[in-house]
């Protein structure tokens, strides 16, 4: 076996190397070897600083059928420079406007695998997420803009709970506005209307039972396709918001606009509970507060724009048939109340709809 014999250091020489390591050359390597080991720590810690700030930065994936231009992305960009102002830059939008993510049914899709974080929607939409909130959208349920304001007040709470429990955050409504029937014969009456070519939003359950309860047979089709549909003749007639019939071009296809209200199309803007529960908590209250806040100036634009659009279409020859008298409207308010016990327990239940009449009955 070979054995190793330890050197002894002496007392001497550990003197001799304690005093090496005590000269100034020593010790300035030393401090050298510090301070690069500090610094190789801040570069790592601070050598993308960029970039970490920029993950700080929450981006929400805004998607909505409103064109660029329109009043709806006009109010949208003042919310979000306001949003970006009191979170300091940390949370904004990114907006994606037009229908680019496609209709309502295809961002609903993409919101639920996280492509989409927060859109508005009309009733159509809120209601393949939520059906009984179509209990807003019920034909000839409203007579004024004061029954909808007082309504929508009442329910907001009870919507907004059920809506966080489907996985969503309730930021706002946005009522699309009345609904009228716009078409090449003039609506005079129950009657009169049976007979025409209605276009029908596909897939829609509540318009379904609307027309079934007038009597009608309509042509189911996406809102892409009826602009051609009316130039071929496919269809005759159509509903929509005086706003939205100016903006898609229908009302240059037809002659009539009804007095007539049909409904008043809800709408709102959600935000998926899983995004929101990511923001930072010191900005959620902001962010429902000023969301909030912005929505409303866009449901009082929304009215403005429904009334410049009659003005401008009748400028462009379209004539208003006047609203139906007496029996004839009763007969259109009677198909409500019809609709109204059909969808009873399908797409609502009794309660929600005993909720919406009382108030009703408070305000009138």
């Amino acid at each position: 076996m070979i054995c190793f014999k330890r050197k002894q250091t002496s007392r001497f020489e550990f003197q001799e190397i304690k005093k090496k390591m005590l000269r100034p050359a020593t010790l300035g390597c030393i401090v050298c070897g510090i301070l690069a080991s500090l610094l190789l720590a801040l570069v790592l810690i601070f050598g993308q600083a960029p970039e970490a700030l920029a993950a700080k930065k929450t981006r929400i994936k805004f998607s909505t059928l409103a064109p660029e231009g329109s009043s709806w992305m006009k109010v949208m960009r003042m919310l979000e420079r306001e949003l970006e102002s009191a979170t300091d830059g940390e949370i904004g939008f990114k907006f994606y406007p037009g229908g680019v993510s496609g209709d309502e049914i295809d961002v609903i899709r993409k919101m639920r695998i996280g492509q989409v974080h927060a859109a508005g929607f009309t009733g159509v939409g809120l209601g393949e997420i939520l059906p009984e909130v179509r209990v807003l959208d019920l034909p000839f349920l409203f007579r004024s803009d004061k029954e909808i304001e007082y309504i929508y007040e009442k329910m907001n709470k009870y919507f907004a709970a059920r809506f966080e429990e489907k996985g969503y955050i309730l930021l706002g409504w946005v009522p699309v506005g009345w609904v009228h029937f716009f078409s090449s014969e003039p609506i005079t009456s129950v009657a009169s209307l049976r007979p025409q070519k209605a276009w029908m939003w596909e897939g829609d359950p509540l318009v379904q039972a609307t027309y079934r309860g007038l009597g009608v047979s309509p042509h189911p089709l996406s809102v892409t396709d009826v602009l051609l549909s009316l130039q071929t003749g496919m269809v005759d007639t159509v509903y929509a918001s005086p706003m939205g019939a100016l903006a898609l071009q229908w009302y240059t296809k037809v002659k009539y606009m009804s007095e007539l209200r049909m409904a008043n199309a809800t709408g709102g803007v959600l935000m998926t509970k899983r995004v929101f529960k990511r923001l930072p908590d010191k900005h959620k209250k902001t962010v429902r507060e000023i969301s909030k806040r912005y929505l409303k100036k866009l449901v009082q634009k929304i009215q403005a724009d429904n009334d410049q659009s009659i003005t401008l279409m009748k400028q462009n020859g379209l004539k208003i048939t006047p609203l139906p008298k007496g029996s004839e409207l009763e007969k259109f308010y009677a198909v409500g109340r019809d609709v109204q016990n059909q969808l009873n327990g399908k797409l609502f239940g009794q309660s929600v709809l005993d909720q919406v009449n009382s108030y009703l009955k408070e305000v009138r």
